[in-house]
């Protein structure tokens, strides 16, 4: 069985080596980028099976390349992170294909088992 891939795309050095060593201990194959750039250079190279997308990063912020991702593959899952009250970019967010948020500082465990959930729900 394929290992699933989790890119984690947050500005905030702590937050990805974090979620990198919550995700990894989980079994997953983790990226990380701390740009849109980057990020996207990974999702090109890789094919993630689900991205944690920071609303707010400098350059091209989190809509952008939620944006970019779709475009590339629709199929990869994006769970959005957060740490503002923004519903409007929430919403948008959805639009776009977000399937969920979490608002910063979030619930590690909650977050885990989100990530769970949508990668176990993925026909194997």
């Amino acid at each position: 069985m394929n290992k699933h891939k989790v890119l984690i795309v947050d500005d905030q050095n702590g937050i990805r080596i974090l979620l990198m060593e919550v995700f990894s201990s989980e079994g997953y194959e983790t990226f990380q980028a701390a740009n849109g750039r980057i990020a996207l250079d990974i999702v090109r190279n890789h094919v993630p099976d689900l991205v944690l997308l920071d609303m707010k990063i400098p350059g091209m912020d989190g809509l952008e390349i939620l944006k970019h991702i779709k475009q590339m593959n629709p199929d990869i899952k994006v769970i959005m992170m957060t740490a503002y009250g923004e519903l409007d970019m929430i919403k948008e967010a959805t639009d776009l294909g977000a399937l969920m948020h979490f608002t910063k500082p979030f619930d590690i465990d909650e977050m885990r088992l989100a990530v769970n959930m949508q990668l176990q729900s993925k026909a194997i």
